[in-house]
């Protein structure tokens, strides 16, 4: 994209540029909407990742008041070069940031999963900043609730409570954690939610919305890079009971979410009811041109719908 280009459509799996024409590096990401203006977090792949090198580079943050036109904020978490034992030490993993905004605190809060290059570590880490922007100062990590954590998300209730939401034992059970008011930890109240006897038969990935006052969770199976059906479930209550309904993707290749695994569910601020499917089609061979695949996503009741488009515009929501 050229000073003179502005992107009108989503075209996904498509490489997407940012307002200096460089191919965007927010993988894993999470959006959060503040005043107008959209903030997209996502890993910063912007290295030789090929051979499925993962060294970190940190957390970047763009910025969009149209979702389609996004700038660089730069790298809002960076790697931490001269520590090794530092869970941002270049070789480990930082994956799947999510921003959220605590009104009594006034503090940006950010979570990531962090790992050792084996992950085994298996950690939550927290990061704060006063400005969206950054720069996020690093907390440290835990394991919530003495649980080991992998792919996780945040949700931000209507009542400004907060939840972490992560897969746990070897992916095998999805567990939902209360946060502090202040955010910054587990309170210690969780629930176990979608268990599966066998280890690493369970889900990850999971991205979770409410819409008209049910809650919906969206997930994807642990086949590593390669991409698998999606499930979602939906409840009266955060912590459940949640009713498994199935796959949200219909038509060509919906059994592999359309070659993606997906990350969050964007609530578009000035259209209420309607909802952007983030997935990642990732690129095991050279990760910083793995792509993205955001399309419209349905609800009507209880039900999810996700369709293939090559092109759409917000018009069509």
């Amino acid at each position: 994209m050229t000073a003179l280009t502005r992107n009108t459509h989503f075209c996904p799996g498509e490489t997407w540029l940012d307002t200096d024409g460089k191919p965007i590096q927010a993988h894993g990401g999470g959006v959060l909407y503040e005043n107008g203006t959209y903030y997209w977090f996502g890993e910063n792949k912007d290295n030789d990742t090929r051979n499925e090198r993962i060294d970190i580079i940190g957390v970047s943050c763009y910025s969009s008041r149209d979702l389609l036109n996004w700038k660089n904020e730069g790298v809002v978490l960076p790697a931490v070069q001269d520590d090794l034992q530092h869970d941002l030490h270049p070789g480990k993993v930082a994956e799947r940031p999510k921003v959220i905004y605590n009104r009594t605190t006034k503090t940006y809060v950010m979570w990531l999963h962090v790992d050792s290059a084996d992950y085994l570590a298996a950690r939550a880490g927290v990061a704060v900043s006063d400005k969206v922007t950054g720069p996020y100062t690093y907390l440290g990590s835990i394991r919530p609730n003495n649980r080991d954590s992998r792919d996780m998300t945040l949700f931000q209730d209507d009542d400004g409570r907060a939840y972490l939401i992560h897969s746990s034992d070897w992916n095998s059970v999805t567990l939902i954690s209360d946060l502090t008011d202040d955010y910054l930890s587990t309170t210690g109240h969780y629930s176990r939610q979608f268990d599966h006897e066998i280890k690493n038969t369970g889900r990850e990935s999971p991205a979770l919305f409410k819409h008209e006052g049910r809650y919906f969770i969206i997930t994807s199976g642990t086949t590593g890079w390669f991409p698998n059906a999606a499930e979602y479930a939906a409840a009266d209550s955060i912590h459940g009971p949640w009713r498994v309904i199935g796959n949200p993707c219909v038509g060509d290749n919906a059994a592999l979410t359309f070659h993606s695994q997906d990350t969050f569910v964007l609530p578009v601020a000035d259209k209420p009811g309607k909802f952007i499917f983030m997935a990642d089609r990732w690129n095991k061979d050279d990760l910083r041109d793995s792509r993205y695949v955001w399309l419209p996503l349905e609800v009507n009741g209880e039900q999810l719908t996700l369709k293939w488009s090559d092109s759409w515009s917000l018009n069509e929501l």
